[in-house]
C-alpha cells in the first residue's frame, strides 16, 4: 500500500462519513470522525457489495468507492442509531 493510497482511503472516507452523518444524523461529527465513520462504511459497504454482488460504475474510481463507503456509513450510522439512541427524545 503506497502513500497515494492512504490518502486516497483518507479522502474517500472522509466525504463519504461527512455526508452519512450530515443525512443521518443532521449534522457532521467532526473531521476525525467522518473519516473513522468513512473508513468503517467503506469496509461496510465493499464487504456487502461483495457478498451481494453489487458493482456500481458510474463514473471516476474514486467517485465509485465513495458511494460505496457510504452506503456502508449510512447502514452504519442507522445501526448505531437502532442500539444507542433507543430512549432518546
Amino acid at each position: 500500500m503506497t502513500i497515494e493510497n492512504v490518502v486516497v482511503f483518507i479522502v474517500v472516507g472522509l466525504v463519504a462519513g461527512f455526508l452519512a452523518s450530515r443525512i443521518i444524523l443532521g449534522k457532521g461529527r467532526g473531521w476525525f470522525w467522518d473519516i473513522i465513520i468513512g473508513i468503517l462504511g467503506a469496509v461496510l459497504g465493499g464487504w456487502l457489495a461483495g457478498v451481494l454482488h453489487v458493482s456500481i460504475n458510474v463514473g471516476p474510481s474514486i467517485l465509485n468507492q465513495i458511494i460505496i463507503a457510504f452506503i456502508g456509513a449510512v447502514i452504519l450510522l442507522l445501526i448505531w442509531r437502532v442500539l444507542f439512541h433507543r430512549n432518546r427524545k
